[in-house]
């Protein structure tokens, strides 16, 4: 099952040209990522235990000048300790970016078990 929010654009995510600026699609990601912490986990991201192990973005068009992109967000997989999560953005009704994080959940500064709330929205969102 997909999640999916929306982003706006802020006048601080554009470059001189009017683009956003290629690093804030991360920030993206991050914040459809916080939004389905905090709506299909109940928990804010910042209290998961988690922390970013891998990112990747595979930039498809611009997204230009302000107003909101659609972020959806899709499991790919889930492990012992981490979770995959799929990315794409749309601006003006086409894709902009795909991308892929890990998140490993953490304690202590060493990987350790999904906590099971975030384990079982995981699994309600993953893909086959």
């Amino acid at each position: 099952m997909t999640f999916e929010t929306t982003v706006p654009v802020r006048y601080r995510d554009l470059d001189p040209m009017g683009h956003v600026n290629n690093a804030v699609y991360a920030t993206y990601f991050e914040e459809v990522r916080t939004a389905f912490f905090r709506e299909e986990v109940g928990l804010d991201l910042a209290d998961s235990r988690a922390v970013l192990a891998s990112l990747d973005v595979d930039f498809r068009a611009p997204i230009e000048g302000t107003g909101d992109v659609r972020a959806v967000l899709d499991v790919a997989a889930v492990g012992t300790s981490s979770v995959t999560f799929a990315y794409e953005l749309y601006a003006d009704g086409r894709l902009a970016a795909e991308g892929e994080t890990v998140q490993v959940a953490v304690a202590d500064g060493e990987p350790t078990p999904l906590p099971e709330d975030v384990r079982d929205a995981a699994e309600r969102h993953r893909t086959e």
